[in-house]
């Protein structure tokens, strides 16, 4: 089926309305015409989408408050009542950032926004302005219908999560945490998307757990001197070294609750014996078996440590006195400390290491009524599909709304064909999503929070 065709069987159903589906895809190509680049370092402007959004809350009768730590760094929050004030309340939220693209390396403007053949062109429209549109559209359907959720939901539009956080979930969970008074859960992106195994089988991710983020600097010192001399002082060498080891080095596998159910639902699904418990289980054995669903749980068995970036020197017959590097360190949950300690050793004495950027790793319950209303969604609208969990490699701003005691799940609904690599396009060249995987997550978003 082509990436824009209709899947059969979708009509207006519950309480989407022709309008949601109409707005879900006008409200992801507007966003995604408002450049919102964030090139870190405070290089972003996030108001007028962040005014965009409060705009259409507006418009569905709430009260949109916009927060900023920063000017033009703007966030905004509403609550929308629920029926059950004895119930908890729920936080769904996405960012309105997105990355830089290289409009040179685009079949598009990746800031036109286009729908084309069924298709919504941009950055943006997976990481994560579709997520957000989605919310804008369901919130505003409720609005016409006089649909109220049973729990209060508590909406959060965001600054900087593709940086540090700082301007955006860190913020809010700083300065204003009355504002999500009540909220022990939290959905947003990275989940609940087609994944599709190469066997015929259509899996559902949903996120249940972050690795943690463990952004390090590295710096070694030395005698500066001429290019010429013999010099075992030398700071390029040192750190050289400490690279190559932290490179090589083979993380051990390390499973965490959410890691052992995804592995068990994927060995189950494709017949295959994983018994986990057993010292000397070959887990890397296990994950050639699963073939391609491998991808979803291959990066989480373990902590990871890629070096990125270099700096030293100023000219080629000049042996600096400091060389810096910078390492992407990610750890499991409960792992930091093995994390620390292995970076202890692999440095050695000659390399001192800092953290760079912090954040907590993450774990969410899968056996909870919170994860089984996530998956009845799904599987109202993909009963050919099969709903397994996952962890994230990386990091949402579910670790800043942590702070609060928010449990964060990764649940942002889209159904999309065989040979569309949803994965692939976070971050990545011709960003893009189909208007039906869009009218699939109204849907689904939909059927979730009225029954959450």
């Amino acid at each position: 089926m082509a990436e824009g065709q209709e899947q059969p069987g979708h009509r207006a159903t519950g309480h989407v309305d022709e309008q949601a589906l109409d707005e879900v895809v006008r409200f992801t190509s507007d966003l995604i015409r408002i450049d919102t680049t964030n090139r870190g370092g405070g290089d972003c402007h996030e108001r007028p989408a962040a005014e965009y959004a409060a705009e259409c809350l507006a418009g569905a009768g709430l009260e949109p408050r916009l927060l900023e730590r920063t000017p033009g760094r703007t966030n905004v929050v509403a609550r929308i009542e629920g029926t059950d004030p004895s119930a908890d309340a729920l936080l769904v939220h996405g960012h309105l950032d997105v990355v830089p693209a290289e409009a040179a390396d685009w079949s598009v403007d990746p800031f036109s926004g286009e729908v084309r053949d069924g298709v919504v062109w941009g950055r943006g429209a997976i990481d994560m302005k579709n997520m957000d549109a989605m919310i804008l559209s369901v919130v505003r359907g409720w609005a016409r219908a006089g649909v109220r959720p049973r729990r209060d939901i508590v909406i959060a539009f965001t600054a900087d999560e593709e940086a540090s956080a700082e301007d955006g979930s860190g913020f809010l969970a700083d300065q204003h945490a009355s504002l999500f008074e009540g909220c022990t859960e939290g959905i947003s992106e990275s989940g609940a998307f087609t994944f599709h195994d190469g066997r015929g089988n259509q899996l559902y991710p949903i996120a249940a757990g972050e690795r943690g983020t463990g952004w390090l600097k590295l710096t070694a010192r030395g005698k500066a001197g001429h290019g010429s001399k013999v010099n075992p002082e030398n700071a390029v060498s040192k750190l050289a070294a400490a690279i190559s080891r932290i490179g090589e080095h083979r993380w051990p596998v390390r499973l965490t609750p959410t890691v052992r159910a995804s592995l068990n639902e994927l060995a189950a699904l494709y017949g295959e014996h994983a018994d986990l418990d057993v010292p000397g289980f070959d887990v890397d054995a296990l994950l050639l078996k699963l073939g391609r669903a491998a991808d979803l749980v291959a990066p989480t068995v373990r902590n990871s440590a890629n070096p990125t970036m270099l700096h030293a020197g100023y000219k080629v017959n000049v042996i600096p006195g400091e060389a810096v590097a910078y390492v992407d360190g990610r750890y499991l949950p409960g792992g930091e400390e093995e994390f620390a300690a292995t970076l202890d050793r692999l440095t050695g004495v000659d390399v001192d290491w800092e953290f760079h950027h912090r954040e907590v790793a993450l774990q969410a319950p899968v056996r909870s009524s919170t994860y089984a209303k996530m998956r009845a969604a799904v599987e109202e609208f993909a009963p050919e599909g099969r709903v397994v969990p996952y962890c994230m490699s990386g990091g949402t701003d579910a670790k800043q709304f942590s702070r609060l005691g928010i449990t964060g799940y990764g649940f942002s609904p889209l159904r999309t064909p065989e040979g569309f690599d949803y994965q692939a396009l976070f971050h990545g060249v011709d960003e893009r999503v189909p208007v039906d995987a869009l009218h699939f997550g109204v849907r689904v978003l939909d059927r979730y929070l009225r029954t959450a």
